[in-house]
């Protein structure tokens, strides 16, 4: 876990133009990115998510060479997370959710990590994608985007329903009031619904 966590540090800083893990100096500007919440325009079609109605598919491509979609996750609570390197949140977020994910994978817990377009290039962040228990993917089509900000997370139930959809870092408590209740909902299949 350490070793996630100072990847995704050393990463961010490069990114933000600072230094490496373990140096103080970063530009100040990169200081400041990391302490305001980031905020990405609201241009994507992420407003056709609704909580409490199917899940639309997407289809994606983890570092590993994997194709993915929706229905890889059938009967599973999945998390789509969308972050950047230079969010703070993001960067205290992801640890989080490898924490999470290894206790409650067994439960039918899934991740999937997106960072946002523009954020780091692909062969920067596929060491990252090497050392995280659970997939990232660095090609996504589907209207799972960035809301008003990042971090990003939807949350979709075992019957391919989406029950949670909002920018703002995960807690413990809000992982824990969220996912609890769905990982012990058994699937029902529901004709016409869900993946």
């Amino acid at each position: 876990m350490a070793i996630l966590v100072e990847a995704i540090s050393v990463i961010g800083n490069a990114v933000a133009g600072g230094t490496t893990a373990g140096s103080s100096k970063a530009a100040p500007w990169a200081r400041i990115a990391l302490l305001v919440f980031s905020v990405i325009p609201i241009t994507s079609i992420a407003s056709h998510i609704e909580v409490g109605k199917p899940a639309p598919d997407f289809k994606a491509r983890t570092f590993d060479g994997r194709d993915i979609s929706l229905a890889d996750f059938k009967g599973h609570v999945l998390i789509i997370n969308l972050w950047a390197t230079w969010c703070g949140p993001c960067r205290e977020e992801l640890p989080l959710l490898a924490s999470y994910y290894k206790i409650r994978k067994d439960a039918g817990l899934d991740v999937i990590a997106l960072a946002t377009e523009n954020s780091i290039p692909d062969n920067k962040l596929k060491p990252l994608a090497a050392l995280a228990s659970f997939p990232f993917v660095h090609r996504m089509r589907g209207p799972y985007q960035t809301m008003s900000g990042v971090p990003t997370n939807y949350v979709i139930d075992r019957n391919g329903i989406v029950r949670y959809a909002a920018a703002g870092g995960f807690t413990l408590d809000l992982l824990n009031d969220l996912l609890v209740p769905l990982l012990k909902e058994r699937a029902t299949p529901i004709p016409g619904v869900g993946p």
